[in-house]
């Protein structure tokens, strides 16, 4: 993301939601990276605001956990451990596990197309040199039709918080050699279950969704603890 798409020309009401949907969007496609310092004067430049916009931004988004505030650095994007991404993960499968059964149970045939146009989005970032932005949204697009259509409001919520997390890592995980195309099939296969409109196959599918990616996460951070300490 280029600074140029990080501007708000305008000052309405809604400014405060705004900027935290600019910032949010920045970090989770990667323009700023897990550590990286957030510096107000920075981000007011590169978004055209005041400090004080920029201050509840940034408590928003770390009331969301994307954000981190660490002594004598202040505000920084958040960084996910071994530890933190395994509990993740796991409570995640459980959840989107849920979530997909409640989807193939409840939902209407207009969610189940645009899920389904959200697979094929997917497919059509394929064979890219690499996997950027329009696949992130694409695949949070993915999610978001999939938690809505679960009918409920305590999954949604909870889930999506999760994804707030985990986009942190997302990036990386899909650069992985051969792991988009798993990636499609794993979803493309929750597509199918839901079409068929079978409950017990979808949540299946969704936790082998969960569980393979949670493997490539752990195989990433891994390397990166390796690096670290090499």
């Amino acid at each position: 993301m280029d600074d140029q798409n990080l501007q708000i020309t305008s000052q309405p009401t809604t400014l405060r939601r705004m900027v935290e949907d600019r910032l949010r969007t920045a970090i989770l496609r990667g323009r700023f990276q897990p550590g990286q310092r957030l510096v107000e004067r920075e981000l007011c430049e590169l978004i055209g605001v005041s400090r004080t916009s920029i201050r509840e931004a940034l408590r928003q988004l770390e009331a969301e956990g994307i954000v981190d505030t660490v002594s004598q650095r202040g505000p920084v994007v958040a960084v996910i451990d071994m530890e933190e991404a395994r509990q993740l993960y796991a409570v995640r499968a459980l959840l989107e596990g849920y979530a997909g059964k409640e989807f193939a149970r409840n939902a209407t045939d207009a969610e189940v197309e645009e899920l389904s146009e959200a697979v094929d989005a997917i497919k059509a970032d394929i064979g890219k040199d690499d996997i950027g932005p329009n696949m992130i949204g694409a695949k949070s697009r993915f999610y978001a039709v999939l938690m809505r259509g679960s009918r409920n409001i305590f999954i949604e919520k909870l889930l999506t918080i999760l994804h707030n997390r985990i986009m942190l890592l997302r990036l990386t995980t899909m650069n992985q050699p051969g792991r988009v195309h798993e990636s499609l099939a794993e979803i493309g296969e929750i597509r199918d279950a839901i079409a068929a409109r079978d409950p017990e196959r979808a949540e299946r599918a969704c936790i082998r969704h969960i569980e393979s990616a949670s493997i490539v996460a752990m195989r990433v951070l891994q390397k990166q603890e390796e690096q670290k300490h090499s």
